[in-house]
């Protein structure tokens, strides 16, 4: 009986640490994307575009509170330090997140790298078997659509325009390329993930999935495919970031750590 008793503590300890670390992964890609949306008020091309990136920024924020929250109502800390408290190697976001962003091409082509591949996350988390992540997965994926809906067309007009625009497009499709294969990466549990039924799907499906959504979208912008994806070097997953993670953070905290006792 002890045997089993402690097998089963074993097994659960697994199955909270494999779910804490999804949860992480979830809510850091959505609020580093989000924060780097925020940086274009006032900076896109046009006033439709400003209210849109703000629009958006809203959403991502927004869906990386849901999962701040279900990891507080597992033990983690509070949502606010969870945000703006949190060492850097904690992080669990895809190094792609963290790069600043660029031009107006680099900060289309990697919304649409990523979008595409959060809603195939996010089809597989509504099958999860941990309930509140399934219930707000299909709720956030049906506003993640619009956002693919917007950036597919950006990225289309774009590519489709010629000239320095589809040069442009190129250049950043190049310069995102290796750091696309961070996003299929499930982290450290992702065996228990699948063992445990909180993820249906590996890393490697979805990036089948990925690349069968993603290549008639570049042979429509007329993009090349850049060629092989692989994981890369720095591996945000595990905790591996750079120095822009580093950087956007003392940016994104820095009213919280004025008085991080204070209620907003």
């Amino acid at each position: 009986m002890r045997m089993e008793n402690a097998e089963q503590a074993k097994q659960s300890e697994t199955y909270r640490a494999a779910l804490v670390d999804l949860l992480y992964q979830l809510a850091d890609d959505e609020l580093c994307l989000g924060h780097r949306d925020s940086e274009w008020l006032g900076l896109a091309p046009d006033i439709e575009e400003d209210v849109a990136f703000s629009s958006i920024a809203q959403d991502e924020v927004g869906h990386a509170t849901y999962y701040f929250n279900l990891l507080h109502d597992l033990g983690e800390e509070n949502p606010d330090r969870i945000a703006f408290a949190r060492e850097v190697k904690r992080w669990r976001n895809a190094v792609l997140l963290e790069r600043p962003n660029g031009d107006w091409a680099y900060s289309i082509a990697r919304h649409l790298l990523y979008d595409v591949f959060d809603d195939i996350r996010l089809e597989a988390i509504t099958h999860s078997g941990y309930r509140p992540l399934a219930e707000g997965a299909r709720k956030i994926r049906r506003e993640e659509t619009y956002h693919l809906q917007h950036f597919r067309l950006w990225f289309t007009r774009l590519g489709q325009a010629g000239g320095e625009a589809q040069e442009r497009l190129v250049q950043a499709v190049n310069r995102l390329w290796p750091d696309v294969g961070g996003l299929f990466s499930l982290g450290m549990y992702e065996a228990a993930l699948i063992e445990n039924g909180i993820l249906p799907m590996n890393g490697e499906e979805m990036r089948r999935r990925w690349e069968e959504r993603i290549r008639p979208v570049m042979d429509e912008a007329g993009i090349p495919w850049p060629g092989e994806i692989s994981i890369p070097r720095v591996n945000g997953r595990l905790g591996e970031h750079t120095d822009d993670l580093s950087e956007m953070l003392d940016t994104m905290s820095e009213v919280y750590r004025l008085d991080p006792n204070a209620v907003w």
